[in-house]
């Protein structure tokens, strides 16, 4: 009996919790979207380029709000692109730009894509670039 008891309490024991969750500061802070952003182009055609030599292709946006823009994050789809963008804050009117560098190692055909998030908008915008690279002879 006495074991019995001793097995009820370290079950009970053991199906409650002592330790306390970590509380992470956690940002209620909303960022209000801004419409208004107008890109050149989401779409660039760089037509054939030399293999093994990496490519920019800049895309190009204006600021049309009333608000400053920001670029919060720029993912390219894959390794063989790297990214650059605007840093600061777009002010209304302003221009503002997403570079992505293409390494062009493999021959062929290719479609790349960059996504962009800013606080102008909850959908991230998808740009795409594509082209041929041309064989080395």
């Amino acid at each position: 009996m006495k074991a019995i008891k001793i097995s009820m309490l370290a079950l009970a024991l053991g199906l409650m919790s002592f330790s306390v969750l970590p509380t992470d500061k956690i940002s209620t802070e909303k960022v209000t979207p801004v419409a208004g952003i107008t890109w050149k182009s989401e779409t660039v055609d760089v037509g054939t380029i030399p293999q093994g030599t990496p490519k920019t292709i800049e895309f190009e946006f204006k600021n049309t709000s009333d608000k400053s823009v920001i670029i919060t994050n720029v993912k390219p789809a894959c390794g063989c692109t790297a990214a650059d963008y605007t840093k600061e804050p777009i002010a209304p009117g302003k221009s503002g730009y997403v570079k992505a560098t293409y390494n062009a190692a493999a021959a062929g055909s290719f479609t790349k894509t960059v996504t962009v998030t800013t606080n102008a908008d909850a959908t991230p915008k998808v740009l795409t670039f594509k082209g041929t690279v041309q064989a080395k002879a």
